[in-house]
């Protein structure tokens, strides 16, 4: 992905890491567009960087993600780049039985969202002389959190689906880059995870974030190092020990 010089459009870029990703690209010189559900939110992103703009998007709707990809592309007719980051996490008391809504919400929200987006704003992608769909799934797509069963598998899904559209799109001008974050403090899971120290800074994981992409501009993941246990645990063979160790962390 070419680091500057592109208009970006960035779901859930009100807040966490969607909003440190929006203002870090944005300092590179990126016309940088960011959706969420929040206006006051977003409107507070905006004046605090200027030149900066706000779209609102409900992205467990998909008439409003319909209507919004027509008009995002009206708007902003030289987009080229989505970064599909919107996402919720929420623990799951399976014993329960209970967790309908949850599940629903999770995966209209971390997985259709995402496929809806994208699939409205292909058709414009594939007429630019370049461009770039974003995914973020998580390391926890490698190692699932039992806390979170959903999240995770919405997780998985999305770097399947990553690799899967890739291909489809390899010979066209659309390239597919997934970005796995690993624990980072942002309030995904309440503000105790934005304080806790065994996350990763909100900061460090964006400059690194940013250094990969910038160094690594034909990468197609972007696995900061302290994912890489979790991305490679598989393959490592060390799959039931990173994920009994991840789980007594967060049980």
């Amino acid at each position: 992905m070419k680091i500057s010089g592109n208009t970006i459009l960035i779901t859930g870029g009100g807040s966490g890491i969607g909003r440190a990703l929006a203002e870090a690209l944005h300092a590179k010189g990126n016309k940088v567009v960011i959706a969420g559900r929040r206006e006051a939110v977003l409107d507070a992103v905006t004046s605090a960087n200027p030149g900066m703009e706000s779209m609102l998007l409900d992205i467990q709707d998909g008439a409003d993600i319909a209507a919004f990809a027509r008009q995002v592309v009206e708007r902003f007719p030289g987009l080229n780049a989505v970064i599909n980051n919107a996402g919720i996490m929420k623990p799951e008391n399976v014993p329960a039985v209970d967790n309908l809504a949850i599940i629903e919400e999770t995966i209209a929200t971390n997985l259709l969202g995402p496929i809806r987006l994208t699939t409205a704003l292909l058709p414009h992608f594939l007429k630019q002389p370049r461009a770039t769909v974003l995914t973020v799934s998580s390391g926890l797509a490698f190692v699932p959190l039992a806390l979170t069963p959903t999240y995770s598998a919405t997780k998985a899904a999305i770097h399947s689906w990553s690799i899967g559209l890739r291909e489809q799109l390899k010979d066209t001008s659309v390239e597919v880059v997934e970005i796995a974050p690993p624990y980072v403090q942002t309030e995904l899971m309440g503000a105790q995870q934005a304080a806790d120290p065994a996350a990763m800074p909100l900061a460090d994981f964006i400059s690194e974030v940013m250094t990969i992409l910038e160094t690594q501009p034909e990468a197609t993941e972007v696995i900061v190092e302290r994912c890489k246990p979790l991305r490679h645990a598989e393959a490592s063979g060390n799959f039931a020990q990173v994920f009994a160790a991840l789980n007594a962390r967060h049980g």
